[in-house]
This record gives C-alpha cells, structure tokens and sequence, in this order.
C-alpha cells in the first residue's frame, strides 16, 4: 500500500470511528428518552425542608431527580415554589393533597394551586381507610372519585389515590384496595406504593397486572433491611418491578419515598445511587 492509500484508509477508519461514536451516541440518548424519569416525594426529607425548603430543592436538584412530589407546601406561596423547583431543573410530579381540597370551593384553590406548579397529578395520600371498609363506603367513595376524575380533566389534571399498607390487606376475599379501584374509572390514578403493597401482604407486581394502566405515579419504597437500607440493598424484586411498570402500568413517574432514614438527605440519595446501578437513571 503506497502512502496516498494508507492516508486515505486511515481517514475512512477515523470517519468509521467518529460514524460509530455518533450512533452509540444516538442510541444511549434514545435509551435515556424511553427511560421513566424519577422523582422524589419531599416527605422524605421534611425536617430538612421545613428548615429550608429551597435549600433541599437544590440538594434534591444536585443528587440527580428530576422532580418532586410535595406532602405540604411549608407555607409557600405557589409561584415562589414554582421558582424554586425551575430554578434547580425541577419539575412538580406530584402532590398529596388532603380530599378536603378537592371538593366544593376549595376544588378551584387546589386546581390554581397546581396550574402555577405545573403539577397534574392530585393524589389524596389518605383519609378514606374507613370508608373503603364496607360495600356501601367503596362504592360511594368510587362515585365521588369518578366525579372528581371527570372536574379534574377540564383542567387537564388527574385525581388518584395513595397506597396504604391497611389498604392492601385482605379482608375475605377482597380489599379495600379493591373494593375501591375496581369502581372507578380508569382515570383514576392507582399510585402503587412498593413497600406499603409488600407490609399489606401483596404482591405489587400482581396488583399492577391486575390493574394495567392505572399506576400512573409509583412510589418506590423499599422493604425489608433496616432503617437505612436503599432501594438495590432491600427485598424488593426490583427488576420484576420496573418491567410491570413499564409494560402494563402506564407509568409516567418513579417517586422515591424514604421516610425513615436516620441521614433523610443521605437516604435519598443512596437510592438514587441505587436506582442508577439498576439503570433507572
């Protein structure tokens, strides 16, 4: 090979390599872009936020989330919370909001509240354990969550349901969780919890093949190890998890809840750390 065909090979061989290097590129973002994005609920870390709420924004910013679910707005104002959450690259995937503030007048409050949040998925964290005890209450409560489905997609919003541990558990041959999302419609989020499904005594990956499409927001909460073990260090059958999500759930969102962490900050993030050796993030 004379000198003029070894340059012109090794420039196809450079251009093979910088052809390659650009579709492994396209193909990793690609792979990001199918990826659920994870967010975390602010509960977590609440006597840190309470203290200063922006300043556990930013942290949860810098860990890596990509959004955050709030359980209380520690006496913010919507707009400055939106400007918190932008200033840091988050979005608002979430918010516990009591029952109460969705009906009657405080229904228009909580819608506002959330538009300036950019937040569409309204979940009632609790408060109808006793009413999903009997028939009568499953069905009523199915109703009045119907309705609210309905008032909530004029606003191009969402209404759901968090779970419980109590919720899960059966009674018979049948739940209150079941008793409950087997009247309502399918707009009406079903915001699995791993954790509380395992301390009910279910299976969460029967319960979302159960209910396929329902799980728009999941909480990925571990279970089992003590009270510092992150998500990749604990019981959970994580990948049977993740592909029921993604497969059957409907999933938009991952939340992170660690509520019992001696170090809430080191906690979430060691889930995060965790969450990235499984390939979630």
């Amino acid at each position: 090979m004379n000198r003029r065909h070894f340059l012109k090979a090794g420039a196809g061989v450079a251009a093979l390599g910088m052809s390659l290097q650009g579709l492994s590129q396209m193909v990793r973002a690609a792979d990001d872009a199918k990826k659920i994005p994870v967010g975390v609920q602010v509960y977590s870390v609440r006597k840190e936020a309470a203290k200063d709420v922006g300043a556990m924004l930013k942290a949860i910013g810098e860990i890596g989330y990509k959004g955050v679910e709030f359980a209380g707005y520690y006496d913010n104002k919507a707009e400055d919370l939106r400007k918190m959450m932008d200033d840091n690259g988050l979005v608002c995937c979430g918010t516990h909001t009591a029952v109460g503030t969705l009906l009657g007048d405080e229904f228009k409050k909580t819608v506002e509240f959330n538009r300036i949040l950019g937040n569409k998925y309204l979940i009632v964290p609790s408060g109808l354990e006793h009413a999903l005890e009997t028939e009568d209450g499953g069905r009523m409560t199915a109703y009045l969550f119907n309705e609210l489905a309905d008032k909530a997609a004029e606003h191009g919003m969402l209404v759901g349901y968090h779970a419980h541990a109590g919720d899960l558990k059966k009674v018979g041959n049948t739940s209150p969780w079941d008793r409950f999302f087997s009247q309502t419609k399918a707009e009406v989020v079903m915001q699995l919890d791993t954790g509380n499904c395992y301390s009910g005594g279910a299976d969460p990956v029967e319960v979302l093949k159960r209910y396929p499409g329902r799980s728009t927001t999941v909480h990925l909460k571990t279970f089992g190890g003590d009270r510092d073990t992150v998500i990749g260090d604990d019981k959970t059958d994580w990948p049977a998890v993740f592909e029921a999500c993604e497969s059957i759930g409907g999933t938009e969102w991952y939340i992170v809840e660690h509520e019992t962490g001696t170090d809430p900050v080191a906690s979430i993030k060691g889930c995060f750390e965790g969450l990235k050796k499984l390939g979630k993030v």
